[in-house]
């Protein structure tokens, strides 16, 4: 699993993206195959490990699709409280490009399609509500995405 990190991009936000989840397979990934997106506000490299580790560890049984909850069982971090992520659309992407992104080779398209999903570090109570009552729910909470100090939103 690779990890790319871009700090301060955009202005004040650690990004990272995985590069080795793409290359497994999953029943659910039928257009395209996912890899994985986090901007937080933190200097905290921690962050982007933990999605790669996520990615590494997950390929091929956790399909990463939206509402997708997963619980990392601990602090992600020391700072933080929260111990668990949700997906959804990138933060920091526009839809064309982070949808459909084609990387076969020429003549074999269709075949190697990517999509970039958004993983938000949320607290074991927000994971919790995200599964009993949707991520459209959570999502129209008060809450900050990028904000990993923040107090839980519900």
């Amino acid at each position: 699993m690779t990890e790319i990190v871009y700090d301060n991009l955009p202005d004040g936000l650690l990004t990272a993206l995985t590069y080795g989840l793409s290359l497994a397979e999953h029943p659910d990934w039928r257009h395209g195959s996912p890899e994985l997106c986090l901007s937080v506000n933190s200097t905290n490299v921690i962050w982007a490990h933990a999605v790669g580790f996520l990615a590494e560890q997950l390929r091929g049984t956790c399909p990463f699709s939206y509402g997708s909850t997963i619980n990392f069982g601990e602090r992600i971090v020391s700072e933080s409280e929260m111990t668990a992520f949700c997906v959804f659309a990138p933060l920091v992407l526009d839809r064309d490009d982070y949808l459909g992104i084609e990387v076969g080779i020429p003549g074999h398209e269709g075949h190697d399609v990517i999509n970039i999903q958004g993983m938000y570090p949320i607290h074991e109570v927000e994971r919790q509500f995200i599964n009993d009552y949707g991520l459209e729910a959570f999502w129209k909470s008060d809450w900050e995405p990028t904000n990993v100090l923040r107090r839980p939103a519900i």
